[in-house]
């Protein structure tokens, strides 16, 4: 893996963010929501493998908090340890922001996603049901945790 790259995103480059958004996930985010999130000032980043744009995430943080609201590596960049890379660049952007705890959901059927986060650091403290709206229905949230002080 080569190092990974960050910069903010930007109005700009949601169609490129759509294009991996889509290709990731059977419900993902819509160019209103990626919007919403720059607009309101979110750490809303772009994850580069040299010139190649591989992923994204956004997180907020306010009240001490933060909240890993997404984090998305294209499906064929997966397995890479470029989630990994991603989520430490995200993690670091709550402390400069004065976070002490990071939550975020995640699907409960989303092992590779719950397995990345659990190998950070994060710890499973409850479940949200019905959480995501999934093919034939909805499904649960795994809620994690993640302590920002040392």
């Amino acid at each position: 893996m080569s190092a990974l790259t960050f910069r903010r995103m930007q109005e700009s480059d949601l169609d490129a963010v759509l294009a991996i958004e889509f290709s990731a996930f059977s419900h993902p985010w819509t160019r209103g929501i990626f919007l919403d999130c720059i607009k309101s000032g979110h750490e809303c980043w772009l994850a580069f493998d040299g010139l190649q744009q591989i992923g994204h995430g956004v997180l907020s943080a306010a009240a001490g908090e933060s909240h890993l609201l997404n984090i998305t590596i294209r499906p064929e960049s997966q397995g890479n340890g470029f989630g990994h890379g991603l989520l430490e660049h995200l993690m670091q952007q709550a402390k400069v922001r004065d976070a002490e705890v990071t939550f975020l959901e995640v699907r409960e059927s989303n092992l590779n996603a719950a397995g990345l986060y659990e190998s950070f650091g994060f710890n499973e403290i409850g479940r949200r049901r019905n959480y995501y709206p999934a093919v034939g229905g909805r499904e649960d949230a795994l809620v994690m945790a993640y302590s920002l002080v040392d």
